[in-house]
């Protein structure tokens, strides 16, 4: 290659359309996992801005401390939030599990991000089983997408008189974005089982860099932080 065909190259390498310096110092995966999470953070928005208008432009709405008041196994009454403050309090506390193996990864410490990752796959799975015992009871209770019990059996379910209308609407937005927000958790722990396993296998300490787990670690977190907003318009308002 001639001598001038040589600075061209290089004049196109440099030139003032190529780029340059990009202006965030962060690794392309990990900006894409961002984009993601704010483009399904739109998504649970819209659910839950729907939910609200929903709740707020009826006189009449289940009353949460009636309709989430039993322990499956348990008790049936008695008990109002307590199984659902469990249910957040066991996926809390996968996110700060998470968040050990991230760090136990940025020094590099294998045993350690097993373990912290095998904890976090298991409140998951916990999670998921709450999850589970819950929408068997509502179904029980007769609560279900596209069916409520008969109208005399609702008033122990409110506070004001009884609408049917309210407790379909209630029924079918609980179990649709608990669903949603189910699902997400259901696809985070099969992910995390992935990433476990390529820990086992030594895939990141052969890389030298366990940046995969940090970027699971986001989406993770991003589903922890959802079930906030979820607990606390379906739960708490």
């Amino acid at each position: 290659m001639s001598t001038t065909a040589v600075s061209q190259l290089d004049e196109v390498k440099t030139g003032p359309w190529n780029g340059g310096k990009s202006p965030f110092s962060i690794e392309y995966g990990k900006i894409m996992m961002w984009f993601f999470l704010v483009s399904d953070a739109f998504t649970f928005s819209a659910f839950l801005i729907y939910y609200g208008a929903q709740r707020f432009s009826k006189i009449t709405w289940p009353d949460p401390d009636l309709v989430f008041q039993s322990v499956p196994g348990l008790a049936d009454a008695g008990y109002p939030l307590v199984f659902v403050g469990i249910m957040t309090f066991i996926l809390i506390m996968s996110s700060v599990t998470m968040v050990l193996a991230v760090e136990a990864g940025h020094r590099n410490a294998k045993k350690e991000v097993i373990g912290w990752m095998i904890a976090t796959v298991i409140g998951g799975l916990m999670f998921l089983g709450c999850q589970a015992a819950e929408w068997t009871h509502l179904h029980h209770e007769g609560f279900w997408w596209g069916s409520i019990p008969p109208v005399e059996e609702l008033k122990h379910f409110f506070t004001e008189p009884v609408s049917e209308v309210s407790a379909q609407q209630f029924a079918n937005l609980f179990f649709t974005i608990t669903g949603f927000h189910g699902f997400h958790v259901f696809t985070g722990v099969l992910i995390n089982i992935i990433i476990l396993f390529m820990t086992i296998s030594g895939t990141f300490a052969r890389r030298g860099s366990y940046l995969m787990v940090e970027k699971v670690g986001l989406y993770w977190h991003f589903v922890d932080l959802v079930w906030v907003f979820v607990f606390t318009f379906f739960y708490l308002v």
